[in-house]
């Protein structure tokens, strides 16, 4: 596979590297949390435990290529990297009696959503490395 004009590191912008990053963090806890779920499974939430199992490993799995698609810098990525940091900004809301963990959460999403919405980012997702506005 020979290396096209974008594909050289130095072309990725460390917002779009940084991005990428937590996202691929986002993927193996919610991996993680697939796995810790299945071991958890009874009999008496069979139902419950598995469809909650799947769902992790699932969307594990989709950010796992979204993380890729950013690193890669295909713009189709940016959406469900977006989504997910709307879902841990809710996340950390319905766990503001948790100080700390929501602000933990919080600033983890922001950081994220900061970096997929640079102007750096934006240009080398679009194909313009590089490019000043």
């Amino acid at each position: 596979m020979t290396e096209g004009p974008l594909d050289h590191p130095s072309d990725r912008p460390p917002q779009l590297t940084v991005a990428a990053s937590l996202a691929a963090v986002q993927a193996l806890v919610l991996l993680i949390l697939a796995v810790l779920e299945m071991a958890s499974v009874s009999s008496e939430r069979l139902g419950f435990g598995l469809s909650t199992a799947l769902f992790f490993a699932a969307y594990g799995v989709v950010l796992v290529g979204a993380a890729l698609a950013l690193w890669r810098r295909h713009g189709w990525a940016r959406g469900p990297v977006l989504i997910t940091q709307l879902i841990v900004l809710g996340l950390a809301w319905n766990l503001r009696e948790h100080v700390l963990a929501a602000l933990g959460l919080a600033a983890f999403a922001l950081v994220a959503v900061a970096a997929v919405v640079h102007p750096d980012t934006v240009a080398a997702l679009e194909g313009r490395p590089g490019e000043d506005d």
